[in-house]
């Protein structure tokens, strides 16, 4: 029973943060192999529940955290990071095509997951909804490299069969008949999840949206995920397409794309019947505000979607998202609440930043119990962060008060170089 002693921040159902300022957290393997979270809290209380139990690790001046969760990110865009363009549909057509066709050659699929994996844990972040590519070998590069470091991830291939140009762009009947085959070799080995993935609306036909949910209905465990409403012209692009829908969202509606596990990123241009929707459906919005502030697409609107209660957490999107860092996107998610459509804005706890991107994104993700919250009985996923880790974020930490200032000290000031370990449930 591995222990680690620190202090520690857990999560409980409802996102109340659970801080313990000399913490112990217990972990026992399950009969897959997989670590799991035996016991977790204040050091003399865990302590004593487990008289014969040996410290394994002792971190008096660290802070042990769940492991982030990205819910929306393209493993094959990290090298679009950073690519100048006007918007949305141009930054498409210039960087983001060119840069997936490659993922047709095997080999290059294999070393960005190679280094896509590299970045992530370098980052902290321990689970990710992903996008791969409309080629198979991506799916396969990206699960052979998750399973070989014992990662609980998702991924599917890209569903586009028009509007998009050769290269990227699939057949109908191919990429259902391709998608089929990618479940049954990849969902629900070890921690391992497939997700159906029509890339957007525009991008997939009539055919291939019934299909994707033709798929989705006979494989239920899988996850669904796509983009809706992330930028103004993709809007507008969409009405003439579907005229007999309500709005961009209902499109999905009406093809029974809208269930719990169906992740939608961005969810900019919603208005209150299309939040009511995303809540009755069980479907959840990836908050993207890195990407969203990047590429000029606009603000998510927390203030209403907390009215309506729906489900959310936060993404990197990278390559629109400009970094894989969960700090950069807690810092973007901030700045939006407070600008966001809503006026006036929110101003977001340090501690609801926080669980957008563990517990939270776990829920919205229908992994509730499962990841994001070190709470007993969840898998083993978690970081230690160093607040000593740079100068400034040191003379900072060392002044906090409390939880709060302590977390938000790591958002301003934090990078990779506060990431100290990452220790996950399977290896």
């Amino acid at each position: 029973m591995p222990a680690y002693r620190a202090p520690l921040l857990r999560f409980a159902a409802n996102g109340e943060p659970l801080y313990d300022s000399d913490g112990l957290l217990v972990t026992q393997a399950n009969a897959q192999g997989v670590q799991q979270v035996l016991d977790a809290g204040p050091y003399q209380a865990v302590a004593a529940r487990h008289p014969q139990l040996q410290l394994t690790q002792h971190w008096p001046d660290r802070l042990i955290v769940p492991g982030f969760i990205d819910m929306h990110v393209h493993y094959p865009q990290l090298d679009v990071i950073g690519a100048p363009a006007d918007g949305l549909l141009p930054w498409l057509e210039q960087y983001t095509f060119p840069t997936e066709a490659r993922f047709a050659m095997p080999a290059h699929a294999q070393q960005v997951a190679q280094f896509f994996f590299d970045e992530l844990q370098r980052h902290g972040v321990t689970t990710a909804l992903a996008f791969a590519t409309s080629h198979p070998s991506s799916v396969d590069a990206f699960f052979a490299q998750a399973q070989a470091r014992g990662l609980r991830m998702m991924t599917g291939k890209v569903l586009q069969d028009r509007h998009s140009p050769d290269g990227v762009r699939d057949q109908t009947e191919q990429s259902l008949l391709d998608t089929e085959t990618l479940i049954a070799r990849w969902h629900g080995q070890g921690r391992l999840g497939y997700a159906i993935t029509p890339r957007f609306a525009p991008t997939s036909s009539d055919a291939q949206l019934r299909g994707a949910a033709e798929l989705a209905a006979r494989h239920p465990s899988t996850w669904i995920q796509s983009h809706v409403a992330e930028n103004r012209d993709e809007v507008r692009w969409v009405q003439p397409l579907y005229p007999q829908a309500r709005s961009y969202l209902d499109v999905y509606r009406q093809f029974d794309l809208l269930r719990p596990r169906a992740v939608y990123a961005h969810c900019i241009y919603l208005d209150d019947t299309d939040r009511a929707l995303m809540h009755t459906s069980g479907a959840a919005a990836a908050v993207s505000p890195s990407s969203n502030l990047f590429l000029g697409s606009g603000f998510f609107d927390y203030a209403s979607a907390q009215r309506q209660v729906m489900r959310y957490g936060l993404a990197s999107d990278v390559g629109g998202g400009t970094s894989l860092s969960p700090f950069r996107t807690m810092l973007a998610a901030y700045y939006v609440a407070r600008e966001g459509q809503s006026k006036p804005g929110l101003s977001l706890a340090p501690s609801q930043l926080w669980w957008q991107h563990t517990g939270g994104a776990a829920q919205a993700l229908g992994l509730e119990g499962v990841i994001g919250s070190l709470q007993p009985g969840s898998e083993a996923d978690f970081i230690v962060l160093n607040p000593q880790a740079t100068p400034l974020l040191a003379r900072k930490t060392a002044q906090a008060q409390n939880l709060q200032e302590l977390l938000f000290a790591f958002i301003v000031l934090g990078d990779d170089r506060a990431v100290e370990r990452v220790l996950t449930a399977q290896v």
